[in-house]
Protein backbone atom coordinates (compact mmCIF):
# COMPACT_ATOMS: atom_id res chain seq x y z
CA UNK A 1 0.00 0.00 0.00
CA UNK A 2 1.24 3.48 -0.84
CA UNK A 3 1.68 6.24 1.70
CA UNK A 4 0.89 9.94 1.95
CA UNK A 5 3.13 11.62 4.49
CA UNK A 6 1.96 14.90 5.97
CA UNK A 7 4.17 17.90 6.55
CA UNK A 8 5.31 18.52 10.10
CA UNK A 9 2.42 19.71 12.28
CA UNK A 10 -0.26 18.97 9.68
CA UNK A 11 -1.53 15.90 11.52
CA UNK A 12 -3.83 18.34 13.33
CA UNK A 13 -5.93 18.36 10.16
CA UNK A 14 -7.06 14.82 10.87
CA UNK A 15 -7.98 15.60 14.46
CA UNK A 16 -10.94 17.63 13.19
CA UNK A 17 -12.13 14.60 11.18
CA UNK A 18 -12.37 16.67 8.00
CA UNK A 19 -12.24 14.22 5.06
CA UNK A 20 -10.07 16.34 2.73
CA UNK A 21 -6.29 16.67 2.77
CA UNK A 22 -5.02 19.33 0.38
CA UNK A 23 -1.78 18.96 -1.55
CA UNK A 24 -0.20 21.80 0.41
CA UNK A 25 -0.34 19.68 3.57
CA UNK A 26 1.42 16.73 1.94
CA UNK A 27 5.17 16.26 2.30
CA UNK A 28 5.41 13.31 -0.08
CA UNK A 29 3.42 10.49 -1.65
CA UNK A 30 5.20 7.17 -2.18
CA UNK A 31 4.54 3.86 -3.93
CA UNK A 32 1.30 4.84 -5.68
CA UNK A 33 0.68 2.84 -8.84
CA UNK A 34 -2.84 3.96 -9.77
CA UNK A 35 -4.86 7.12 -9.28
CA UNK A 36 -7.57 6.60 -6.66
CA UNK A 37 -5.95 3.71 -4.84
CA UNK A 38 -5.91 3.57 -1.07
CA UNK A 39 -2.94 5.02 0.80
CA UNK A 40 -1.92 5.08 4.45
CA UNK A 41 -1.86 8.65 5.73
CA UNK A 42 1.12 9.16 8.01
CA UNK A 43 2.35 11.97 10.22
CA UNK A 44 5.73 13.54 9.49
CA UNK A 45 7.34 11.28 12.12
CA UNK A 46 5.81 8.12 10.57
CA UNK A 47 2.73 7.45 12.75
CA UNK A 48 -0.14 5.85 10.81
CA UNK A 49 -3.20 8.08 11.14
CA UNK A 50 -5.85 7.21 8.57
CA UNK A 51 -6.65 5.66 5.19
CA UNK A 52 -7.70 7.54 2.09
CA UNK A 53 -7.96 7.64 -1.68
CA UNK A 54 -5.13 9.45 -3.43
CA UNK A 55 -5.88 11.86 -6.28
CA UNK A 56 -2.69 12.67 -8.13
CA UNK A 57 -4.18 15.52 -10.20
CA UNK A 58 -6.36 17.28 -7.64
CA UNK A 59 -5.70 20.02 -5.13
CA UNK A 60 -7.47 17.67 -2.74
CA UNK A 61 -4.63 15.17 -2.72
CA UNK A 62 -6.31 12.62 -0.43
CA UNK A 63 -9.93 12.01 0.52
CA UNK A 64 -10.20 10.07 3.76
CA UNK A 65 -12.05 6.76 3.75
CA UNK A 66 -11.43 5.96 7.41
CA UNK A 67 -9.76 7.65 10.38
CA UNK A 68 -8.91 4.19 11.67
CA UNK A 69 -5.62 3.18 10.03
CA UNK A 70 -6.23 -0.46 10.98
CA UNK A 71 -9.46 -0.70 8.98
CA UNK A 72 -9.42 -2.58 5.68
CA UNK A 73 -10.72 -0.74 2.63
CA UNK A 74 -12.42 -3.46 0.59
CA UNK A 75 -15.83 -4.55 -0.65
CA UNK A 76 -17.04 -5.24 2.89
CA UNK A 77 -16.03 -1.71 3.93
CA UNK A 78 -18.15 -0.18 1.14
CA UNK A 79 -21.03 -2.55 1.78
CA UNK A 80 -21.18 -1.47 5.42
CA UNK A 81 -21.03 2.24 4.55
CA UNK A 82 -23.77 1.85 1.94
CA UNK A 83 -25.96 -0.12 4.35
CA UNK A 84 -25.58 2.68 6.91
CA UNK A 85 -26.69 5.25 4.33
CA UNK A 86 -29.68 3.11 3.37
CA UNK A 87 -30.66 2.72 7.04
CA UNK A 88 -30.79 6.50 7.49
CA UNK A 89 -33.11 6.91 4.50
CA UNK A 90 -35.36 4.17 5.85
CA UNK A 91 -35.85 6.37 8.91
CA UNK A 92 -36.47 9.70 7.18
CA UNK A 93 -38.19 8.88 3.87
CA UNK A 94 -41.88 7.96 3.79
CA UNK A 95 -41.77 5.52 0.90
CA UNK A 96 -45.56 5.38 0.72
CA UNK A 97 -45.58 8.98 -0.52
CA UNK A 98 -42.06 9.42 -1.95
CA UNK A 99 -39.87 7.27 -4.19
CA UNK A 100 -37.32 9.87 -5.29
CA UNK A 101 -34.57 10.74 -2.82
CA UNK A 102 -30.81 10.88 -2.25
CA UNK A 103 -29.43 7.58 -1.03
CA UNK A 104 -25.73 8.47 -0.68
CA UNK A 105 -24.52 12.03 -0.19
CA UNK A 106 -20.76 11.69 -0.75
CA UNK A 107 -18.55 12.92 2.11
CA UNK A 108 -21.59 13.43 4.31
CA UNK A 109 -22.28 9.70 4.22
CA UNK A 110 -18.54 8.96 4.64
CA UNK A 111 -18.17 8.00 0.97
CA UNK A 112 -16.24 10.90 -0.61
CA UNK A 113 -17.03 11.59 -4.24
CA UNK A 114 -20.02 9.22 -4.48
CA UNK A 115 -23.57 10.39 -5.14
CA UNK A 116 -26.44 7.94 -5.50
CA UNK A 117 -30.03 9.05 -6.11
CA UNK A 118 -33.15 6.86 -6.20
CA UNK A 119 -35.72 7.47 -8.94
CA UNK A 120 -38.47 4.94 -8.32
CA UNK A 121 -36.87 1.64 -9.44
CA UNK A 122 -33.83 3.31 -11.01
CA UNK A 123 -30.56 4.42 -9.41
CA UNK A 124 -28.47 7.30 -10.73
CA UNK A 125 -24.82 7.45 -9.67
CA UNK A 126 -22.14 10.10 -9.88
CA UNK A 127 -18.50 9.08 -9.36
CA UNK A 128 -16.82 12.44 -8.77
CA UNK A 129 -13.44 11.58 -7.24
CA UNK A 130 -10.54 9.32 -8.13
CA UNK A 131 -11.29 7.04 -5.16
CA UNK A 132 -14.96 6.63 -6.10
CA UNK A 133 -13.96 5.82 -9.68
CA UNK A 134 -11.36 3.30 -8.45
CA UNK A 135 -14.04 1.37 -6.53
CA UNK A 136 -16.85 1.85 -9.09
CA UNK A 137 -17.24 -1.81 -10.04
CA UNK A 138 -17.54 -2.93 -6.41
CA UNK A 139 -19.95 -0.09 -5.54
CA UNK A 140 -22.25 -0.88 -8.48
CA UNK A 141 -22.24 -4.56 -7.49
CA UNK A 142 -23.18 -3.75 -3.90
CA UNK A 143 -25.99 -1.40 -4.94
CA UNK A 144 -27.35 -4.09 -7.24
CA UNK A 145 -27.21 -6.75 -4.54
CA UNK A 146 -28.84 -4.61 -1.85
CA UNK A 147 -31.49 -2.74 -3.84
CA UNK A 148 -32.08 -4.79 -7.01
CA UNK A 149 -32.93 -1.79 -9.22
CA UNK A 150 -34.14 -2.04 -12.80
CA UNK A 151 -31.13 0.00 -13.84
CA UNK A 152 -28.07 1.72 -12.43
CA UNK A 153 -27.38 4.74 -14.61
CA UNK A 154 -24.21 6.85 -14.45
CA UNK A 155 -24.31 10.63 -14.65
CA UNK A 156 -20.67 11.44 -13.99
CA UNK A 157 -20.81 14.59 -16.11
CA UNK A 158 -20.09 17.31 -13.54
CA UNK A 159 -17.59 20.03 -14.40
CA UNK A 160 -15.78 19.16 -11.16
CA UNK A 161 -14.39 16.11 -12.97
CA UNK A 162 -12.32 18.43 -15.17
CA UNK A 163 -10.44 19.69 -12.10
CA UNK A 164 -9.81 16.10 -11.07
CA UNK A 165 -8.70 15.20 -14.63
CA UNK A 166 -11.23 12.38 -14.63
CA UNK A 167 -13.25 11.31 -17.65
CA UNK A 168 -16.92 12.20 -17.88
CA UNK A 169 -19.17 9.17 -18.27
CA UNK A 170 -22.91 8.91 -18.94
CA UNK A 171 -24.74 5.65 -19.55
CA UNK A 172 -26.07 2.37 -18.22
CA UNK A 173 -23.83 0.62 -15.72
CA UNK A 174 -26.17 -2.27 -15.01
CA UNK A 175 -29.63 -3.40 -16.10
CA UNK A 176 -31.99 -2.10 -18.75
CA UNK A 177 -31.85 1.15 -20.69
CA UNK A 178 -34.12 3.65 -18.89
CA UNK A 179 -36.97 5.35 -20.76
CA UNK A 180 -36.67 9.00 -21.74
CA UNK A 181 -39.00 9.96 -18.89
CA UNK A 182 -39.35 8.13 -15.58
CA UNK A 183 -42.41 8.69 -13.42
CA UNK A 184 -41.66 9.35 -9.74
CA UNK A 185 -43.66 10.61 -6.79
CA UNK A 186 -42.70 13.11 -4.13
CA UNK A 187 -45.09 13.73 -1.25
CA UNK A 188 -47.74 12.04 -3.42
CA UNK A 189 -47.24 14.46 -6.30
CA UNK A 190 -46.16 12.87 -9.58
CA UNK A 191 -43.30 14.06 -11.78
CA UNK A 192 -41.73 13.01 -15.04
CA UNK A 193 -37.92 13.01 -14.77
CA UNK A 194 -35.23 12.68 -17.42
CA UNK A 195 -32.32 10.96 -15.68
CA UNK A 196 -30.31 10.76 -18.90
CA UNK A 197 -29.85 14.46 -19.53
CA UNK A 198 -31.84 16.43 -16.93
CA UNK A 199 -30.21 18.88 -14.53
CA UNK A 200 -28.01 17.29 -11.85
CA UNK A 201 -29.21 13.67 -11.82
CA UNK A 202 -32.58 14.62 -13.31
CA UNK A 203 -34.43 16.48 -10.56
CA UNK A 204 -33.71 18.92 -7.74
CA UNK A 205 -34.25 16.37 -4.99
CA UNK A 206 -32.63 18.65 -2.41
CA UNK A 207 -35.63 21.04 -2.50
CA UNK A 208 -38.27 18.48 -1.48
CA UNK A 209 -38.81 19.84 2.05
CA UNK A 210 -38.87 23.45 0.82
CA UNK A 211 -41.36 22.66 -1.94
CA UNK A 212 -43.69 21.16 0.63
CA UNK A 213 -43.27 24.22 2.87
CA UNK A 214 -44.24 26.53 0.00
CA UNK A 215 -47.76 25.13 0.17
CA UNK A 216 -48.36 26.96 3.45
CA UNK A 217 -47.95 30.36 1.74
CA UNK A 218 -49.70 30.24 -1.64
CA UNK A 219 -53.43 29.55 -1.25
CA UNK A 220 -55.35 32.04 -3.43
CA UNK A 221 -52.06 33.83 -4.22
CA UNK A 222 -50.32 34.80 -7.47
CA UNK A 223 -46.97 32.99 -7.70
CA UNK A 224 -43.89 33.71 -9.83
CA UNK A 225 -41.46 30.78 -10.10
CA UNK A 226 -38.13 31.90 -11.56
CA UNK A 227 -35.60 29.38 -12.91
CA UNK A 228 -38.55 26.99 -12.61
CA UNK A 229 -36.96 24.04 -14.49
CA UNK A 230 -39.66 21.33 -14.75
CA UNK A 231 -41.97 23.02 -12.26
CA UNK A 232 -41.27 21.38 -8.92
CA UNK A 233 -42.28 24.40 -6.85
CA UNK A 234 -45.07 25.19 -9.32
CA UNK A 235 -46.78 21.83 -8.93
CA UNK A 236 -46.74 22.20 -5.15
CA UNK A 237 -48.20 25.70 -5.50
CA UNK A 238 -50.97 24.36 -7.72
CA UNK A 239 -51.72 21.57 -5.25
CA UNK A 240 -52.04 24.21 -2.52
CA UNK A 241 -54.56 26.20 -4.62
CA UNK A 242 -52.49 29.13 -5.82
CA UNK A 243 -54.71 31.41 -7.91
CA UNK A 244 -52.20 32.09 -10.70
CA UNK A 245 -48.79 30.73 -11.66
CA UNK A 246 -46.10 32.31 -13.81
CA UNK A 247 -43.12 30.09 -14.65
CA UNK A 248 -39.88 31.36 -16.18
CA UNK A 249 -37.07 29.22 -17.55
CA UNK A 250 -34.57 29.52 -20.38
CA UNK A 251 -35.32 25.96 -21.56
CA UNK A 252 -38.35 25.28 -23.74
CA UNK A 253 -37.96 21.55 -23.00
CA UNK A 254 -38.26 22.19 -19.25
CA UNK A 255 -41.38 24.30 -19.77
CA UNK A 256 -42.95 21.58 -21.93
CA UNK A 257 -42.33 19.11 -19.12
CA UNK A 258 -44.18 21.41 -16.70
CA UNK A 259 -47.33 20.97 -18.77
CA UNK A 260 -46.81 17.19 -18.82
CA UNK A 261 -46.35 17.15 -15.05
CA UNK A 262 -49.57 19.11 -14.55
CA UNK A 263 -51.43 16.69 -16.80
CA UNK A 264 -49.88 13.73 -14.95
CA UNK A 265 -51.49 15.01 -11.74
CA UNK A 266 -54.78 15.90 -13.46
CA UNK A 267 -54.25 19.60 -12.78
CA UNK A 268 -55.64 22.22 -15.09
CA UNK A 269 -53.16 24.55 -16.78
CA UNK A 270 -55.70 27.37 -16.68
CA UNK A 271 -54.14 30.39 -14.98
CA UNK A 272 -50.66 28.92 -15.62
CA UNK A 273 -48.30 31.05 -17.71
CA UNK A 274 -45.04 29.55 -18.98
CA UNK A 275 -42.46 32.02 -20.26
CA UNK A 276 -39.23 31.04 -22.00
CA UNK A 277 -36.54 33.64 -21.41
CA UNK A 278 -33.84 35.24 -19.31
CA UNK A 279 -34.96 35.76 -15.70
CA UNK A 280 -32.86 38.91 -15.23
CA UNK A 281 -34.40 40.58 -18.29
CA UNK A 282 -37.93 39.45 -17.54
CA UNK A 283 -37.82 40.68 -13.94
CA UNK A 284 -36.80 44.10 -15.24
CA UNK A 285 -39.63 43.96 -17.78
CA UNK A 286 -42.14 43.11 -15.04
CA UNK A 287 -40.76 45.96 -12.93
CA UNK A 288 -41.20 48.44 -15.80
CA UNK A 289 -44.74 47.16 -16.34
CA UNK A 290 -45.46 47.55 -12.60
CA UNK A 291 -46.51 43.92 -12.47
CA UNK A 292 -46.92 42.47 -8.96
CA UNK A 293 -46.98 39.02 -7.34
CA UNK A 294 -47.88 37.63 -3.92
CA UNK A 295 -45.16 34.98 -3.80
CA UNK A 296 -41.87 34.80 -5.74
CA UNK A 297 -39.46 31.85 -5.84
CA UNK A 298 -35.81 32.39 -6.79
CA UNK A 299 -34.03 29.07 -7.17
CA UNK A 300 -31.26 29.82 -9.67
CA UNK A 301 -28.53 27.47 -10.88
CA UNK A 302 -25.10 27.70 -9.33
CA UNK A 303 -23.71 31.20 -10.00
CA UNK A 304 -20.22 30.54 -8.57
CA UNK A 305 -18.31 27.48 -9.83
CA UNK A 306 -15.08 28.66 -8.18
CA UNK A 307 -13.78 31.13 -5.60
CA UNK A 308 -12.77 33.50 -8.40
CA UNK A 309 -16.44 33.83 -9.43
CA UNK A 310 -17.82 34.73 -6.00
CA UNK A 311 -17.83 38.51 -6.50
CA UNK A 312 -19.63 38.28 -9.83
CA UNK A 313 -22.06 35.72 -8.41
CA UNK A 314 -22.84 37.97 -5.44
CA UNK A 315 -23.79 40.77 -7.83
CA UNK A 316 -26.10 38.39 -9.69
CA UNK A 317 -27.80 37.19 -6.51
CA UNK A 318 -28.28 40.75 -5.30
CA UNK A 319 -29.71 41.83 -8.65
CA UNK A 320 -32.45 39.20 -8.79
CA UNK A 321 -33.33 39.55 -5.11
CA UNK A 322 -33.59 43.32 -5.40
CA UNK A 323 -35.86 43.03 -8.44
CA UNK A 324 -38.01 40.36 -6.77
CA UNK A 325 -38.51 42.45 -3.65
CA UNK A 326 -39.77 45.34 -5.79
CA UNK A 327 -42.21 43.03 -7.60
CA UNK A 328 -43.88 41.72 -4.44
CA UNK A 329 -47.19 43.02 -3.17
CA UNK A 330 -47.22 44.34 0.39
CA UNK A 331 -47.11 41.35 2.71
CA UNK A 332 -45.82 39.15 -0.09
CA UNK A 333 -43.31 36.35 0.40
CA UNK A 334 -39.96 35.70 -1.25
CA UNK A 335 -38.45 32.21 -1.25
CA UNK A 336 -34.82 32.81 -2.22
CA UNK A 337 -32.00 30.29 -2.56
CA UNK A 338 -28.33 29.85 -3.41
CA UNK A 339 -26.90 26.42 -4.24
CA UNK A 340 -23.38 27.79 -4.81
CA UNK A 341 -21.04 26.06 -2.37
CA UNK A 342 -18.62 28.99 -2.58
CA UNK A 343 -21.33 31.40 -1.38
CA UNK A 344 -21.41 30.98 2.40
CA UNK A 345 -24.60 31.25 4.41
CA UNK A 346 -23.27 34.47 5.98
CA UNK A 347 -22.51 35.99 2.57
CA UNK A 348 -25.88 35.03 1.16
CA UNK A 349 -27.59 36.61 4.16
CA UNK A 350 -25.60 39.81 3.57
CA UNK A 351 -26.59 39.80 -0.11
CA UNK A 352 -30.28 39.50 0.80
CA UNK A 353 -29.93 42.19 3.48
CA UNK A 354 -28.24 44.59 1.03
CA UNK A 355 -30.94 43.95 -1.57
CA UNK A 356 -33.58 44.71 1.04
CA UNK A 357 -31.95 48.06 1.87
CA UNK A 358 -31.69 49.05 -1.79
CA UNK A 359 -35.27 47.98 -2.50
CA UNK A 360 -36.62 50.60 -0.11
CA UNK A 361 -38.96 47.95 1.30
CA UNK A 362 -39.30 46.59 4.82
CA UNK A 363 -38.11 42.99 4.61
CA UNK A 364 -38.37 40.41 7.39
CA UNK A 365 -36.57 37.07 7.25
CA UNK A 366 -39.03 34.66 8.81
CA UNK A 367 -37.26 31.36 8.18
CA UNK A 368 -33.88 29.96 7.13
CA UNK A 369 -33.93 27.04 4.70
CA UNK A 370 -31.50 24.36 3.63
CA UNK A 371 -31.38 21.08 1.70
CA UNK A 372 -33.81 18.26 2.43
CA UNK A 373 -33.04 15.75 5.15
CA UNK A 374 -31.80 13.04 2.79
CA UNK A 375 -28.88 15.41 2.05
CA UNK A 376 -27.30 15.24 5.53
CA UNK A 377 -24.34 17.43 6.48
CA UNK A 378 -21.42 15.77 8.26
CA UNK A 379 -20.57 17.85 11.34
CA UNK A 380 -16.87 17.87 10.44
CA UNK A 381 -17.58 18.83 6.80
CA UNK A 382 -19.29 22.24 6.67
CA UNK A 383 -18.87 22.26 2.88
CA UNK A 384 -21.73 19.76 2.84
CA UNK A 385 -24.17 22.59 3.61
CA UNK A 386 -24.37 23.99 0.09
CA UNK A 387 -28.05 24.97 -0.22
CA UNK A 388 -28.94 28.18 1.58
CA UNK A 389 -32.34 29.82 1.58
CA UNK A 390 -34.61 32.33 3.26
CA UNK A 391 -38.31 33.04 3.38
CA UNK A 392 -38.77 36.81 3.47
CA UNK A 393 -41.90 38.82 4.06
CA UNK A 394 -41.88 42.16 2.23
CA UNK A 395 -43.77 45.40 2.93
Amino acid sequence: MGTATLKKGKEKILQSKHPWIFSGAIDKIDDVKQNGETVIIKSFDGAELALGAVSVHSQIAVRVWSFNSDEKIDKIFFENRIKTAIALREKIIDKNSTNVYRLINSENDLLPGLIVDVYNKYLVCQFLSAGAVFWKKEIVGILSELLKPKCIFERSDSESLVKEKLEKNVGVLLGEEPPELIEVKENNLKFFVNIKSGHKTGFYIDQRDNRKLLGEFVKDKSVLNCFCYTGGFSLYAKSAEASHLTNIDSSSEALTLITKNFELNNYSIDNVENIEGDVFKLLRKFRDENRKFDVIILDPPKFAESVSQVTKAARGYKDINLLAMKLLNRGGFLFTFSCSGHISQELFRKIVDDAAIDSGRIVKIIRQLTQSSDHPVLSSFPEGLYLKGFICETY
